[in-house]
């Protein structure tokens, strides 16, 4: 097997862990009628997932780091496997949730573990785009495996997605172990460390950004299958349809994001997607009952929302070059937690308020984000000018 068909299955595996992910907020609605549970207890699903995947990953990784990175794949790539059989077969919302932990747990090692083997099996000078594949794998399950779990849902068993993952989890298994060869553990880097950068004041408020811009996102994007259909009157086929555009709209912001931010620069390309996420947020109940204005908005919060993605990763990494992955794996952590913060204040909002107001409580988490955005770059140019005055 090439190399690059060895990437494509690395790739494969992180659309699977992306998939396993964002599929509760697609199917949201089955899981609370099947199970007999409310929307909020369903919504925690997804808390559960994104806490235990961002406090989890990064001590397993620090306490890995010796492990023979094939090795450690295989092991997490198998527990991964097993809690998707766990969810499809044990019956019950208490079982489900250990599923989910056990599923989390595997998801977040075989990520980061999937982006260091591509880069090390990748052919010299293209272990970028190495790294680029897997990632994509991981933002097309929002693209193919969210709607593709809808329909699975819609025409089946919504239990039905976990035993399909299960099982391209466990050929992925088989490929990797007869395919790719044992490699080199990395150089240990100790969990306190990676914690140091965050008492630098800009990587601080770096990452302060990712978590009110995505935590934002999640409050609405966890419960946005039961918006659609019960605040919008949307039907289960066009569900399945709006779904998928609000994939491919997620990729093709994210591109955007990269574009803008190499020739706008990253400050301008983060205001704009940020002001324009605000907006598409505050703009879903206006059209929340024309099917064909609803769509068009849903698109526009999808493309504003991801264009921050790659622009946030890019400039962490120019704040600390030379700890480039440990501020890759740091802003992996928050994105999780501010998707399981998310989830739960949107749990809240639905419980206490209703169901609508999820959109303009994620517009004020997005708009929270925009501010320290413009806080911080305020503070970094009064810095300059400031070593400026005092050189001069």
């Amino acid at each position: 097997m090439s190399k690059q068909l060895k990437i494509v299955v690395l790739a494969l595996v992180s659309f699977l862990v992306g998939t396993s992910e964002y599929i509760i907020a697609g199917i949201l609605d089955r899981i609370a009628a099947t199970m007999h549970i409310s929307l909020i207890a369903a919504g925690q699903l997804i808390t559960v997932f994104s806490l235990v995947y961002a406090l989890g990953t990064p001590v397993i990784i620090a306490l890995t780091s010796r492990f023979d990175r094939r090795k450690l794949l295989l092991y997490f790539l198998g527990l991964f496997v097993i809690a998707n059989v766990l969810a499809f077969l044990l019956p019950g919302y208490e079982w489900f949730i250990a599923a989910r932990i056990l599923m989390a747990l595997g998801a977040g090692v075989v990520v980061v573990t999937a982006l260091t083997v591509a880069s090390k099996i990748a052919p010299e000078g293209k272990q970028a785009s190495a790294i680029a594949t897997v990632i994509t794998g991981f933002t097309a399950s929002l693209i193919v495996g969210v709607p593709l779990g809808r329909l699975v849902a819609a025409s089946w068993d919504w239990k039905l997605v976990f035993a399909g993952i299960a099982f391209l989890g466990l050929l992925s298994m088989l490929v990797i172990a007869s395919t790719i060869p044992p490699l080199e553990a990395e150089a240990h880097v100790p969990l306190k460390k990676q914690l140091s950068l965050l008492k630098q004041p800009r990587i601080g408020l770096a990452l302060l950004v990712t978590f009110f811009w995505l935590g934002g996102y999640s409050i609405t994007y966890t419960y946005i299958s039961p918006y659609l259909i019960e605040i919008s009157g949307m039907s289960e086929a066009l569900l399945s349809t709006t779904l998928l555009a609000f994939g491919i709209a997620s990729l093709i912001g994210s591109k955007a994001g990269g574009y803008s931010a190499d020739r706008q620069g990253v400050k301008r390309t983060l205001l704009v997607g940020m002001a324009l996420h605000v907006f598409s947020l505050a703009m879903l109940n206006w059209t929340s009952h024309s099917s064909f204005a609803i769509v068009a908005v849903l698109i526009l919060w999808s493309f504003a929302a991801w264009s921050s993605g790659p622009t946030q990763q890019y400039h962490l990494v120019t704040m600390a070059p030379e700890s480039s992955s440990i501020m890759l794996s740091l802003n992996s952590s928050v994105m999780q937690l501010s998707m399981a913060a998310g989830a739960g204040i949107g749990g809240i909002a639905v419980s206490a308020i209703s169901l609508s107001s999820i959109t303009w409580i994620g517009a004020a988490g997005v708009a929270i984000a925009f501010v320290v955005v413009g806080v911080s770059y305020r503070s970094a140019h009064r810095k300059v000018t400031s070593n400026a005055s005092s050189a001069a």
